[in-house]
């Protein structure tokens, strides 16, 4: 079995989560297999061992979990992409659209530099509003996308549709 296989085997399905007719994938089953989180990191920094970034964003909160350990491994600075109302200091936001509804996500203002190499992380593109807000902070703040990287994709939502231009990675496919 291959890798994403393996990561694929590690990740509850849960029917009618949140709501009748969806299907939930549950990434808490992968953080409680022993080497399901290292598995996990290791095959998203495989899958952008080619990009030149200076800096990872993960955007709360799953992605949160993926981004850290990929910074800690890399030795890059980390930025936290939160939800409005959770950072102390001058802020960046960026709206998007959720089913029913808005939301959006905040970063410092001062936590990127114009020019700066930028690799987005999180642990789900579905329809990928959450992804293309973090694509809209980096721009705002004069940073470059260098590359997405989620652990899952949700390939019938058509989420990367929202991205072109962009160089876009997922572990798994459903």
């Amino acid at each position: 079995m291959d890798k994403s296989e393996q990561i694929k085997s590690l990740i509850a399905e849960i029917p009618d989560f949140p709501k009748p007719g969806v299907l939930f994938r549950d990434i808490t089953s992968l953080l409680d297999h022993p080497q399901g989180l290292r598995m996990a990191v290791q095959s998203m920094m495989d899958l952008t061992r080619d990009v030149e970034y200076d800096a990872i964003m993960g955007s709360q909160s799953r992605g949160f979990i993926f981004s850290a350990a990929m910074s800690y491994e890399n030795g890059k600075p980390l930025i936290l992409a939160r939800k409005p109302g959770k950072l102390p200091r001058a802020v960046i936001t960026a709206e998007y659209d959720l089913e029913y509804g808005k939301d959006s996500l905040q970063i410092h203002a001062d936590s990127l530099k114009k020019g700066q190499r930028v690799l987005l992380v999180d642990d789900l593109m579905a329809t990928g509003g959450t992804i293309k807000a973090m694509v809209e902070l980096t721009e705002k703040s004069g940073a470059i996308v260098a590359g997405i990287v989620v652990l899952m994709e949700l390939v019938d939502l058509k989420g990367r549709e929202h991205l072109k231009g962009y160089p876009v990675f997922s572990c798994v496919k459903y």
